[in-house]
C-alpha cells in the first residue's frame, strides 16, 4: 500500500518526461481512487496501527514516516490523534524495549545507547528520562543524556 504522493514519486521515474508521462500518471492516480484502490486516510490510518501494534513506535516517528511518504499534514495529525490520543506513552516504550530486548544499563554508555534507541522509535524524552529514573540510573548519567539530541536519527 503506497500513499498518493508516493506513488506519483515512483511513476515518475518509470514514465516519460514532459506532459505526456504526467496525464498518464493523472490518468492512473484517478482510475485508482475512482476504484477505492489509493486512499491516503485508509493508508494513514493502517500504517500508524502497524506502526504501533507491530513495531511498538511513538506518535513522533509515525509522523515523521507519515510526512515522508507525503501524506497530508491535517490527515496526519487526525491520524495520529484518533491512534495515540489514548495510548499511554510510557508502557509503549516498555513494549518497544521489551520487544528490542533492551535491558537495563549498566554504564553510562548503555543508558546513552537506549535513549538514542528511544528517541530514534519517536519517544518523548520526558518518557525516556521516566523509564530510566525507574531503572535506578544515577543522576550522574541522566544529565550526561542532556546533550543528546531531542530529534530521531536513522537506525
Amino acid at each position: 500500500m503506497r500513499s498518493e504522493a508516493d506513488l506519483r514519486r515512483v511513476m515518475k521515474s518509470r514514465v516519460e518526461p514532459g506532459e505526456r508521462g504526467e496525464a498518464a500518471i493523472t490518468a492512473v492516480v484517478a482510475r485508482l481512487r475512482e476504484h477505492g484502490y489509493l486512499d491516503d486516510k485508509a493508508f494513514a490510518e493502517t500504517y500508524a496501527r502497524l506502526r504501533q501494534e507491530n513495531e511498538k513506535f511513538g506518535q513522533r516517528r509515525v509522523r515523521q514516516d507519515l510526512q515522508q511518504k507525503g501524506v497530508h499534514s491535517e490527515l496526519i495529525a487526525e491520524t495520529i490523534e484518533a491512534r495515540y490520543g489514548q495510548t499511554n506513552e510510557e508502557a509503549l516504550a516498555r513494549a518497544y524495549l521489551e520487544r528490542k530486548r533492551l535491558r537495563k544499563p549498566e554504564n553510562e554508555k548503555e543508558s546513552a545507547r537506549i535513549m538514542r534507541r528511544l528517541v530514534t522509535a519517536g519517544f518523548s524524552t520526558g518518557v525516556i528520562y521516566k523509564i530510566l529514573r525507574n531503572w535506578d540510573v544515577p543522576d550522574e548519567q541522566l544529565s550526561a543524556l542532556d546533550n543528546l539530541d531531542d530529534e530521531p536519527h536513522e537506525e
